[in-house]
């Protein structure tokens, strides 16, 4: 298993091995003890599957009270993964990584809490894959604008297809009063006027 840093502090790209043959392949979507050697030291407590058309764009989402912390994977078809860090007082505060994911090169993303996470669909359709250390909480759950002139993400897409939720996101500026704060030294996430949590649950 190969594991490299992106732009962003604590995300993580992963490719596991893949082992194939005539037959077709075999690799391991995660593995605790691995997992945890490279950087991924969390419990993991809800598994998420979605199946998103071309063209389709989901996010940018993260959660405040409840944060997630999202291993995801694309079982089929690809998408462009796109995570921004929003924790105030962290060294890439602002700053986004962008890798496109798919089923032939096995990539794996690993989006500490307090990251925005959002993706856009490349393929005819794409099946994408998430473990989450936190279940889902619609009320704790926050979207920031996808084209936030702020980000200057590059989607490649002027138009995508939008739920009405993520086409009424608000921009980094406007979610000052709710955006984490980052720790380090063990910490990655806590909310204003509370403690940081642990980095392990």
């Amino acid at each position: 298993m190969q594991v490299q840093k992106t732009t962003i502090a604590d995300a993580l790209i992963i490719e596991p091995d893949v082992f194939g043959d005539q037959r077709g392949f075999f690799m391991e979507l995660y593995q605790n003890e691995r997992y945890a050697s490279c950087g991924v030291k969390r419990s993991f407590v809800q598994d998420n599957l979605s199946r998103s058309a071309r063209g389709v764009l989901r996010g940018l989402h993260f959660q405040t009270g409840k944060p997630q912390g999202k291993l995801v994977t694309v079982l089929h078809g690809a998408v462009l993964d796109v995570v921004v860090d929003v924790r105030i007082g962290s060294p890439t505060f602002g700053a986004h990584a962008a890798i496109e994911l798919n089923d032939e090169n096995r990539r794996q993303i690993w989006a500490p809490r307090g990251l925005a996470h959002g993706f856009l669909v490349l393929s005819e359709s794409a099946d994408f894959f998430y473990k989450c250390d936190n279940p889902y909480s619609p009320a704790d759950e926050v979207v920031l604008r996808w084209n936030d002139p702020a980000l200057a993400i590059q989607w490649g897409c002027q138009s995508p297809t939008l739920s009405p939720r993520d086409r009424s996101g608000r921009t980094l500026a406007e979610l000052k009063d709710l955006l984490p704060y980052y720790q380090a030294e063990g910490c990655e996430y806590s909310l204003p006027d509370q403690p940081a949590s642990s980095a392990a649950p």
